[in-house]
């Protein structure tokens, strides 16, 4: 048995579902699906209802969380095509500024390039004043998040150009996206990006096997978009889970009758970690791999506060199969069920309190902290 140590991993891209689909998981819920994945700090997603899209909703989403969570939580602020700029006043206390260019529901779907402008052009404009919190300053704004899928991807790198506004592109799923990333980055464009393991794990091969478990967005692609996640690794600055869960009858999993639209995504806060070191096991990536896009970068491009006498134990050889039994996330479901796997969390620690250990949470509800929520008065 080969015990180590890591730091406390950081999920740049989760959906926790409050407020307005606690059915779904909530920030009780969702955190501890977080520490059982070994994972200290959640970037959580404005797509709730309402949508996070002002000062009021992100404040009192940040009270919800400051009562329930038990590891840290950052929030994102969401642009809409009908609130226009409400989102900037909120700017400094949000982790970044979430984009939906491509599928997505209600208010939060931006597509007109007028709007694009805008918003890009408004966090230029604020950040001259306020700064950048990823350029190392304590205060200031995060980076653009886009959910940008084919055509926009190069939308939204253009934008970035136009306006010298840093880019994170989540969750990108095929070869075009990746090639084209890479060639923004050889230019120098202010550009970061994400991939989720369901895209580096999973293709359209697996669909047959998943049914309506294999939803999501962006949709499983190709074995050759995934053999070019892998061939493009160097490129790829964050693995994220893009934790989205739906309960299994809304999924229409043994329900009578199939959903006319089963929603999109899938969980992945407890199974990313086992994935990315059974990877390491097959010698298709090593630790620091792991460390660098799960602390180190997630870190340095959102500016998050370090997390000091934090770490995860992890036993690293321990060899088991991957269920739906026992997950802390209240959907209780995983498209990784029945898939073998190296790597098991045995204990965390956070700010030098054990919170999670041999597969129980021990951290209070509101144990984790808000982040940015501080004060900024008098600036």
């Amino acid at each position: 048995m080969s015990k180590i140590r890591l730091p406390g991993l950081v999920d740049a891209h989760v959906h926790l579902r409050e407020p307005g689909y606690e059915h779904k998981e909530d920030f009780a819920s969702g955190t501890c699906a977080a520490l059982a994945g070994g994972v200290t700090t959640v970037l959580d997603m404005p797509n709730t209802n309402p949508p996070t899209s002002t000062p009021e909703r992100l404040a009192e989403k940040a009270r919800l969380a400051a009562a329930k969570a038990v590891c840290d939580v950052g929030l994102f602020v969401g642009a809409t095509n009908t609130e226009g700029d409400a989102y900037l006043s909120a700017a400094e206390r949000a982790c970044g500024l979430k984009i939906y260019v491509n599928d997505t529901f209600g208010s939060l779907r931006i597509d007109t390039l007028e709007m694009m402008h805008r918003l890009f052009r408004s966090w230029a404009e604020k950040a001259a004043q306020v700064g950048y919190r990823m350029h190392g300053a304590a205060k200031g704004l995060g980076p653009i998040t886009v959910h940008a899928e084919e055509l926009m991807v190069p939308v939204c790198l253009a934008l970035s150009h136009l306006y010298n506004v840093p880019l994170h592109i989540a969750h990108v799923s095929r070869r075009s996206e990746i090639e084209l990333i890479r060639k923004a980055k050889e230019r120098g464009l202010p550009v970061t990006c994400e991939a989720t393991p369901h895209h580096l794990f999973l293709s359209v091969e697996d669909l047959p096997r998943l049914g309506p478990l294999g939803d999501m967005r962006p949709r499983l692609a190709t074995p050759d978009d995934v053999a070019a996640l892998w061939e493009h690794l160097d490129v790829v600055d964050v693995f994220a889970t893009d934790h989205a869960p739906h309960t299994l009858a809304e999924k229409g999993v043994g329900a009578s009758e199939a959903p006319a639209s089963p929603p999109p995504g899938v969980p992945g806060l407890e199974t990313m970690l086992p994935l990315l070191l059974t990877a390491v096991h097959e010698g298709r990536l090593d630790v620091q791999d792991i460390v660098a896009r799960c602390v180190d970068n997630p870190r340095r491009i959102y500016g998050l506060p370090a997390q000091p006498d934090t770490w995860v134990e992890v036993d690293v050889d321990a060899a088991y199969t991957l269920t739906n039994v026992g997950l802390k996330t209240r959907v209780g479901w995983t498209p990784f069920a029945g898939r073998r796997v190296y790597g098991r969390v045995e204990r965390v620690v956070l700010r030098g309190e054990t919170v999670y250990q041999e597969g129980e949470v021990l951290a209070k509800p509101g144990f984790g902290k808000v982040l940015f929520q501080e004060s900024i008065a008098g600036r």
